[in-house]
């Protein structure tokens, strides 16, 4: 990762956002940004004695926007706004949720739309690179007029307020964190409260890395089902390019190519080739993985474009345009984002339910052309895999249920002026925990998978696939005598979340598509 990066008016790319969330990148804004900022925040000064309302500047907000608020008290309302709006509940959200969605809002007011101080931006910048990580709580945004409790719980601490995890873990008071920094609590001014706290940075931010997580993900799904393919004398001569070109969807071609390579010189697929081997065709959880992981592929390529795309918005309400206008919009609206996160909740729960097929097939006696019943050493005194699979098809379930779709529901809120909201923040929020499921998931198929091919031996797996199955060794043992299956269910979903089994086979192979 950079160990800087340049913040200026075009924004952050999502390599950026996983950077600063994720690691110890610093953020410098560049000085084009802050004349942006300069510029748009001349735009809100020159409205400060005037009697015409503006939204954000001289009124209240949602169903008050028609109170007209004295100049005297504009400091006070921005106050006002942030304090009743950081009005989250619920568990803590993750350090690195909270960190995307702040540098996301930053971003955005380096563009100079927003009309807020240079020195407002620089404090955001700063909590950042001190890791100070405001507290913000599960509960609170409906994905519309940005993710506004989420939002305010960071504007809340830029403002000497509220409670923020230090760069030690601890959770402490904003005031302690702030002062021991050496950052200096910010003096919001017109506009400025509103500027914080209306975008759909939460979601955003979640989305780009829910886009980083399943790109790796599926990616390892295709080693977990070719590792299933050689567990179960499974061929490997569906998986030809010309059979995929026939249907050039994008995705399956990748997919059908990775599992192509990381069968290639299998002795297991080798040892049943031929006349002898009477199977015409391997159930659909083999044969048709391409196709289904292949369309999840394809999701999150629309998904990555519509980020891309959201990256490159000016998500304020009131914009402040260089013409000089402050103009009302609903560019804060969710939907986009919202589709896309239930849109691959659907895609990655479809692709774990076949993984599971997989799993349960290598662990059938009746399907598994040769292995043991449930893999285990001593069938019967040993229950082997049994109860792994029970937990992937619990992980399933839930995968199932998260699946449905957030952004379908709408609940009015403020006196009916929101009048319809895109649930987009739990959209995101749901997504998160199926991906956590569906790394588990993948995890278990891999130490089903490979313990059926070790249970093969003295047959190897390919070379692609040994080294992942060398890879898992290193934390998991092989066939044996029952034992705490917890331990090293656990270990294996840290070699599949961290990339270190995708890592071990494109040392051998290259990089998978």
């Amino acid at each position: 990762m950079p160990a800087e990066i340049l913040l200026g008016i075009n924004g952050l790319n999502q390599s950026d956002v996983i950077a600063i969330a994720r690691g110890n990148t610093k953020i410098t804004i560049t000085e084009e940004a802050l004349a942006a900022i300069r510029s748009s925040r001349a735009i809100i000064d020159s409205f400060a004695d005037s009697a015409t309302p503006v939204y954000g500047v001289s009124t209240g907000f949602g169903a008050l926007a028609r109170k007209f608020i004295d100049a005297d008290m504009r400091v006070q309302l921005q106050k006002s706004l942030i304090r009743s709006h950081a009005a989250g509940s619920g568990d803590i959200v993750e350090v690195e949720v909270v960190r995307a969605m702040m540098a996301l809002r930053l971003a955005t007011i380096c563009r100079g739309y927003s009309g807020v101080k240079p020195e407002t931006a620089q404090i955001y910048a700063s909590m950042l690179n001190a890791h100070i990580t405001p507290v913000v709580r599960e509960y609170g945004s409906l994905g519309c007029s940005g993710d506004l409790a989420p939002l305010s719980a960071c504007a809340l601490v830029a403002m000497g307020e509220g409670e923020v995890i230090d760069s030690q873990g601890k959770l402490v008071s904003a005031a302690i964190a702030l002062q021991q920094a050496g950052i200096k609590p910010v003096e919001l001014s017109s506009k400025e409260g509103l500027a914080l706290i209306n975008g759909t940075d939460g979601m955003l931010g979640q989305l780009v890395m829910a886009i980083a997580d399943i790109r790796t993900l599926l990616k390892t799904i295709d080693i977990t089902a070719s590792l299933s393919v050689e567990a179960l004398l499974g061929t490997d001569r569906v998986f030809q390019d010309h059979l995929h070109q026939l249907r050039p969807q994008v995705g399956q071609i990748n997919s059908a190519k990775n599992m192509s390579r990381l069968l290639a010189h299998s002795p297991l697929v080798a040892s049943h080739t031929g006349k002898e081997d009477t199977r015409v065709q391997d159930a659909y959880s083999l044969r048709c993985a391409p196709q289904v992981a292949g369309a999840a592929r394809d999701t999150l390529a629309h998904a990555t474009h519509v980020a891309d795309r959201e990256l490159s918005s000016i998500i304020d309400n009131p914009v402040v345009l260089p013409s000089g206008e402050v103009s009302s919009n609903g560019n804060f609206h969710g939907a986009p984002i919202a589709h896309v996160l239930d849109f691959l909740a659907i895609s990655i729960a479809d692709v774990a339910s076949m993984a599971e097929r997989r799993t349960d097939r290598c662990l059938d006696e009746h399907r598994s052309f040769g292995l043991t019943p449930f893999l285990a050493e001593n069938p019967g005194v040993d229950s082997g895999m049994m109860i792994a699979q029970y937990t992937q098809a619990g992980l399933v379930s839930e995968m199932k249920r998260l699946a449905v779709p957030a952004s379908v529901d709408s609940i009015p809120s403020s006196a009916m002026q929101e009048d319809h909201v895109s649930m987009g923040w739990h959209a995101a929020r749901k997504l998160r925990r199926a991906i956590d499921a569906f790394t588990r998931v993948i995890a278990i198929e891999l130490m089903v998978a490979a313990r059926g091919v070790d249970m093969r031996s003295p047959l190897k797996a390919s070379p692609a696939n040994s080294s992942a199955i060398e890879m898992l060794r290193s934390k998991v043992h092989g066939p044996g005598a029952d034992r705490w299956l917890t331990p090293e269910i656990e270990a294996s979903v840290a070699l599949v979340k961290s990339g270190e089994i995708l890592s071990a086979v494109e040392k051998v192979i290259g990089e998978l598509a």
